[in-house]
């Protein structure tokens, strides 16, 4: 054999990220009806097949060549534009157009099928997508998030006339949403917006002010915060507008985009500085209600947030798999090694935890719009959790994941070092991890929603069949957990946000895995279920190694 070819460095490109995780196969058995599902195969094996080729080495090339912003064109006409790499257009083209991964949860026609599907087919879909591109993940959600804000707030007249742009699956005629909310002066803390908006006498409002962070700037349509001329001071005087790039003349609104940012991350799409300048808007909903509007469509964006970092975990984790069955290393393959063994575990986990959270959110979501009695106030608590923990654990898996491929993990080469950057973006993105984890305590003190997620987690144990030890152990780390969440609902409580909010999902993922491990007949996610527990949630001692308690087994 040639010498540079005796000892290759394992390389999974090509791999079916679909028909390689039998894990994700045996759960969507398990959350999607059997009928929807088989329909779906052919789909998912697809969009397997590209995640796992075309998107990669297509995402690859968009996160080297950057879009750039063009000011004029050649001629001189004054007419701003963003230039976009054609590997990025074509990854558009395959989420946008092959899938419509922004129509499918507001069309009933979607994939071949007849009828709504349940969330968890487009959250499935995106899980395989983001596994290779992060960036283009951003403009499917906001589209999405505004289509549904829309939907929701909208004057009839507003949705008859920008909705079927939104919902159209011709590549032509589609549009792209966004939402420009971000202001220096006010980042999470909305009440101090300073965009202003003034009334027309033909109905429409023209918005002035700057907006410090707008992911896919050049979108068709954006939300946007403002506060209405005349108004009430802080939140209350806050509303929420549609905005639109192009006038009913054909003419370009009345805001440009000073620069576009340079990022740590995301780097195939372009994120930017938007100056509006009496640009024309139209108010959506109810005046002096944004935020809360808002806070529908960016609750959409942070479940979306937290499947796209569960997604990247899994291709970390898949990657460290693959990485350690390949490599041999001193007379043995690496995965056979004890303390890479344990390492993997340690990725897995948090990984596993945030897919089963997907699923458990995604399902929560479909009762919630269904108007199922309780599931609002669940849906309320989950979201934020999911947003919260798992965009902060992918920033750790995807690290050590890099490690295990050891030196070429640090090579741009290959996908470890994307996911890296990538990965820190998700706690950012739609409220920073203190924001949220404080969100879950606000859903606890203004939504009554701890009761109603220990009621449903009391179901699922009921449904689990554990063994008595195991089931013990589960109901004293949810009490505990409880408790100290209305600890920190309670006046001067806020310090203890992030801790409560972590056990609370620690918690409710072993609890949901251990019932997935028994309706799917699991013993390996019962296993995963038991190591959330036993290294995630119950006190050990540092120096000494943790034993699976025999009570768990039995």
């Amino acid at each position: 054999m040639p010498r540079d070819t005796a000892h290759p460095v394992p390389d999974r490109q090509g791999a079916n990220f679909y028909t390689t995780d039998t894990e994700l196969q045996s759960l969507l058995k398990l959350y999607l009806p059997a009928d929807l599902l088989a329909h779906l195969q052919p789909y998912l094996r697809r969009m397997g097949e590209l995640a796992g080729g075309r998107i990669d080495e297509l995402a690859g090339i968009a996160d080297k060549n950057p879009p750039t912003l063009e000011h004029r064109t050649r001629a001189g006409v004054d007419r701003q534009r963003i230039v976009k790499h054609p590997a990025y257009e074509e990854l558009e083209r395959i989420a946008y157009g092959e899938f419509g991964l922004q129509a499918i949860s507001h069309r009933d026609d979607m994939l071949g099928w007849r009828g709504k599907m349940p969330p968890a087919v487009k959250y499935a879909l995106t899980y395989l997508f983001v596994q290779s591109e992060f960036g283009l993940c951003c403009p499917l959600s906001m589209t999405d998030s505004l289509t549904r804000t829309l939907k929701k707030f909208g004057a009839p007249e507003l949705v008859n006339k920008y909705l079927p742009q939104l919902l159209s699956l011709d590549w032509d005629e589609q549009a792209q949403g966004a939402m420009f909310m971000t202001e220096q002066a006010a980042g999470s803390d909305i009440a101090n917006t300073l965009t202003m908006a003034s009334p027309q006498a033909d109905g429409s409002w023209r918005l002035t002010g700057d907006k410090w962070f707008c992911s896919n700037p050049d979108a068709e349509f954006a939300m946007v915060l403002a506060r209405v001329e005349g108004g009430q001071p802080g939140m209350k005087g806050i509303s929420l507008f549609l905005l639109p790039r192009t006038l009913d003349d054909g003419s370009a609104n009345h805001y440009r985009i000073i620069r576009l940012k340079d990022k740590l991350g995301t780097k195939s799409m372009a994120s930017g500085e938007i100056r509006m300048d009496g640009a024309v808007a139209y108010l959506v909903g109810e005046q002096g209600r944004g935020f809360v509007q808002m806070a529908d469509m960016v609750n959409n964006s942070r479940l979306s947030n937290g499947v796209r970092s569960s997604g990247m975990m899994r291709r970390a984790v898949a990657e460290a798999e693959f990485i350690a069955h390949e490599r041999i290393a001193f007379g043995k393959r690496l995965e056979q090694m004890p303390l890479m063994q344990r390492q993997l575990d340690k990725l897995r986990v948090p990984a596993e935890q945030a897919r089963t959270m997907v699923f458990q959110t995604a399902q929560t979501l479909m009762r919630s719009d269904a108007g199922e009695e309780g599931a609002y106030p669940l849906l309320r608590i989950l979201t934020p959790m999911i947003k919260f923990r798992a965009c902060r654990d992918a920033r750790k898996v995807t690290g050590d994941a890099m490690e295990v491929r050891g030196g070429c993990g640090y090579i741009e080469e290959w996908s470890d070092p994307r996911l890296v950057r990538d990965a820190h973006l998700g706690s950012i993105w739609e409220g920073t991890s203190n924001i949220v984890a404080l969100d879950v305590i606000r859903a606890i003190k203004r939504e009554g929603s701890l009761p109603v997620l220990q009621q449903y987690l009391h179901g699922l144990l009921d449904q689990a069949r554990l063994v008595p030890g195991y089931r013990q152990a589960l109901e004293a780390a949810l009490a505990r957990a409880s408790a100290l969440a209305e600890k920190a609902a309670q006046e001067g409580g806020d310090v203890l946000a992030r801790q409560a909010a972590t056990g609370l999902y620690n918690c409710t993922t072993a609890i949901a895995m251990a019932w997935e491990a028994a309706q799917t007949g699991s013993a390996e996610r019962l296993r995963l279920s038991q190591l959330v527990l036993l290294h995630r949630v119950l006190p050990r001692d540092p120096l000494e190694a943790a034993e699976m308690p025999p009570a768990w087994q039995e």
